[in-house]
């Protein structure tokens, strides 16, 4: 390599750079859900691996929309993980990826029948609506609130005969919706607010919207162990002795010392815990 090289970091591709823009880590963890989800209440194979990539795609596409209307707002904050803020690709191009992604996740959807598409949809325009406009409000934790909670139905839906998901399923699945949500936002509090953005969280605090996020992933693990018929098991019993362990030591972090990277892995190993409670559940999922 030669001295004018170095130091420079390489800038990545188109395709790497639409990678990046598409929030790939969560957008994984959630078709993981949705795949072990459709697991456990038993769809064909086929089922299966059409709903992962169907998510996939919506989780692409929500991605994208988010770092292409926030473009001028990650610019302005200097945000380094941002392609499209950086210059690495252009802003249209993430436009016209973010709408494809979203067309092809509701036509992925389509073998899985009519039911299921339209929830699926809603999914979309639900998450989309937040990035268009829903985050600068104190409404925005209402698009995670009903994108989640329909993932659980959408599954249900997605069988032959479709099905719909058992009530304490949508429950669980909007409240760890709403721990999505504050714990996305916290540690972004500063940067949204430098740029206008005064959604529910930035309006609580950054204190409040901590407790607030580990009180709900405590209601989550009640409604994991409650809702499902039949009787309870160890591993919910186990469950909600370590969701309700975390979420008090989370709570007791907050009041006592300044808000930390350790409290946001507090409120992931927290949802964890829940998701695989929700995932535990099988076909008790449906109503």
């Amino acid at each position: 390599m030669n001295g004018s090289g170095r130091g420079r970091r390489a800038v990545p591709g188109a395709i790497a750079s639409l990678l990046f823009s598409s929030h790939p880590g969560p957008g994984a963890a959630v078709t993981l859900v949705a795949v072990v989800l459709g697991i456990g209440v038993g769809l064909e194979p086929w089922r299966v691996a059409v709903l992962g990539l169907a998510v996939l795609c919506n989780q692409w596409s929500v991605g994208l929309s988010n770092d292409w209307i926030d473009a001028d707002r990650d610019a302005a904050v200097g945000r380094r993980d941002k392609p499209v803020a950086r210059g690495w690709i252009a802003r249209s191009t993430v436009r016209n990826a973010a709408f494809a992604t979203g067309a092809a996740a509701i036509l992925l959807t389509l073998p899985l029948g009519l039911p299921a598409t339209l929830a699926h949809t809603v999914f979309i325009l639900s998450a989309w609506s937040y990035n268009v406009g829903l985050k600068r409000t104190l409404l925005s934790v209402l698009p995670y609130l009903v994108s989640f909670g329909l993932l659980p139905a959408i599954v249900a839906l997605a069988l032959p005969t479709p099905a719909a998901a058992a009530p304490w399923a949508i429950a669980l699945g909007a409240l760890l919706g709403a721990a999505a949500h504050f714990a996305n936002v916290l540690p972004d509090l500063d940067d949204d607010r430098a740029t206008g953005v005064r959604g529910l969280p930035h309006r609580l605090g950054r204190r409040a919207s901590g407790i607030v996020t580990y009180l709900v992933l405590a209601a989550a693990s009640v409604v994991a162990l409650l809702g499902p018929a039949g009787p309870i098991g160890w591993f919910q019993w186990a469950g909600l002795a370590l969701g309700l362990g975390i979420a008090t030591a989370g709570i007791l972090l907050v009041l006592s010392r300044p808000p930390s990277r350790l409290l946001f892995r507090l409120i992931i190993a927290a949802a964890l815990v829940d998701v695989a409670l929700l995932v535990f559940a099988g076909q008790r999922l449906l109503a």
